[in-house]
């Protein structure tokens, strides 16, 4: 029978608790973002340039953990 908590991380090259950690943090740090676009929507004159910098390192995230688990 299949785990159903290691069939995707171990299709992406993960262990649970490294998939655990990546996934944790690129969600906490997506809410922030989102979080501060949702307040600029409505107060433009705040947190004017987080959200692009949030997706910014959302991107370079992936990017080093698609390079991370690449060279495993």
């Amino acid at each position: 029978m299949h785990n159903p908590f290691t069939i995707h991380p171990a299709s992406v090259g993960e262990t649970y608790g490294r998939h655990f950690r990546f996934a944790l943090a690129f969600g906490a740090r997506m809410t922030l973002g989102g979080l501060a676009a949702a307040v600029h929507a409505i107060f433009p004159f705040l947190f004017i340039t987080t959200a692009s910098r949030a997706l910014e390192e959302l991107n370079a995230m992936r990017d080093r953990n698609a390079r991370r688990v690449a060279s495993d």
